[in-house]
C-alpha cells in the first residue's frame, strides 16, 4: 500500500547495532538474537536487509564503539548505509538503496527505540513507505539517569504502542513481533 509507485518489494533495515549503541541496552542479548534470526529469515526469502551505521561527535568512525556488534554480520552484498543524523534517510542514500531494490515496505529493527528507530520510523513515514516496526526487535538504555521518565520497557511499549496506530492516506505503519513478521508485499 506504499504510495512509491513500482516499489512493490520488502526490505529488512538494522539500524545502529553497534557496540556503542547497544552496550548497555535492555534485554540486549534477546534483541540482538531476534534481529540475527529475521536477518537468517530475509536471506532465506532473498529480502534485501539493509544495515545503518551511525556516527557522530560521542561515536567517531573507526573507534570499537562505532563498529557494528560481533553478533550480527552485513554480508558483502548488503549495503551499509553511514549516518550522522537520527533519521536514517537524513543526508545519506538509503533512499536511492532503496530506490535500486524496487522497496516500497520497511521491516525496522535496532537501535535506540525513542532517537534513531523512531526517527528512522517518521522519516520513512512521510516519504512513503510502509513501515513494520518489530516490537521484540528494538531497544532502548535506561535514561532515567538524564531525566526521562520512564524505564526502557516502557519506552518500547509506548513506542510499539503509537506506532499501532500509524497511517496515512497510502500508507500504514504497523507493529509485529519477530516470529510474525512476513516479508512478502501482502
Amino acid at each position: 500500500m506504499t504510495t512509491l509507485e513500482g516499489r512493490p518489494h520488502t526490505a529488512l533495515i538494522v539500524v545502529d547495532a553497534q557496540q556503542q549503541v547497544v552496550a548497555d541496552a535492555w534485554d540486549r542479548d534477546g534483541v540482538l538474537g531476534r534481529i540475527a534470526a529475521l536477518v537468517d529469515k530475509a536471506r532465506n526469502e532473498q529480502v534485501p536487509v539493509i544495515w545503518v551505521q551511525h556516527s557522530d561527535d560521542n561515536m567517531a568512525v573507526g573507534t570499537d564503539g562505532w563498529q557494528l556488534v560481533p553478533e550480527l554480520s552485513p554480508a558483502e552484498s548488503e549495503p551499509l548505509v553511514h549516518k550522522r543524523y537520527g533519521d536514517s534517510f537524513e543526508d545519506t542514500d538509503l533512499e536511492s538503496v532503496l530506490a535500486e531494490r524496487g522497496v516500497g515496505r520497511l521491516v525496522v529493527t535496532g537501535a535506540q527505540t525513542d532517537a534513531c528507530i523512531r526517527s528512522t520510523l517518521h522519516g520513512a513515514f512521510v516519504r512513503g513507505y510502509d513501515t513494520t516496526l518489530v516490537a521484540d526487535a528494538h531497544t532502548t538504555e535506561d535514561l532515567r539517569q538524564w531525566g526521562v521518565p520512564v524505564s526502557p520497557e516502557q519506552v518500547i511499549a509506548h513506542t510499539n504502542e503509537y506506532w499501532t496506530w500509524s497511517e496515512a492516506p497510502g500508507r500504514t505503519g504497523d507493529v509485529k513481533p519477530a516470529f510474525e513478521i512476513d516479508f512478502g508485499t501482502g
